[in-house]
């Protein structure tokens, strides 16, 4: 069973990894590069990134409790991986709850991002958030492969 465990624990952490990177690397550039103007571009980003982001707290659920499960106590909740993870959804919960609603008033009040000068003060305030929204996401990365790396190098006895 413990080995079940072990794998639910890399196989959560891997897609949302593969899935922030698929993201980054194919989503993002395709909609800027097919999408008509930079503007739908940027909605097809904002709606794929909240499916990314769901995926990535149902990952972190099943990561968190595959911990539980394979160390059979809620001490699991100390271990670094786990507390990375924790981490994760934390950096994911700010993106989704406050810099993307935020994002969309500040699109809906400017008609056009693309459009907007960057001296207009929306304009800026929705650079910034970009910036942040940018700068959490590539955070999740960064320590979800500390969380990955921690998590195959772990030594458990595997139980009776």
């Amino acid at each position: 069973m413990s080995q079940v465990l072990r794998f639910v624990r890399v196989f959560a952490l891997g897609t949302w990894l593969g899935a922030i990177i698929y993201f980054a690397a194919v989503v993002t550039q395709g909609a800027f590069a097919v999408l008509p103007n930079r503007d739908e571009a940027g909605l097809l980003v904002g709606f794929t990134l909240g499916g990314l982001h769901l995926m990535g707290m149902i990952a972190a659920v099943v990561f968190v409790a595959a911990s539980m499960a394979l160390g059979k106590s809620l001490r699991a909740f100390i271990e670094p991986a786990v507390l990375y993870v924790i981490l994760m959804a934390a950096m994911t919960i700010a993106s989704q709850d406050y810099v993307m609603p935020r994002m969309a008033v500040l699109r809906s009040q400017m008609g056009s991002v693309d459009a907007t000068p960057a001296s207009d003060s929306r304009r800026a305030e929705f650079d910034r958030l970009h910036r942040v929204s940018v700068d959490l996401e590539g955070g999740v990365v960064v320590i979800g492969l500390v969380a990955m790396f921690l998590a195959v190098r772990e030594k458990r006895v595997a139980s009776g």
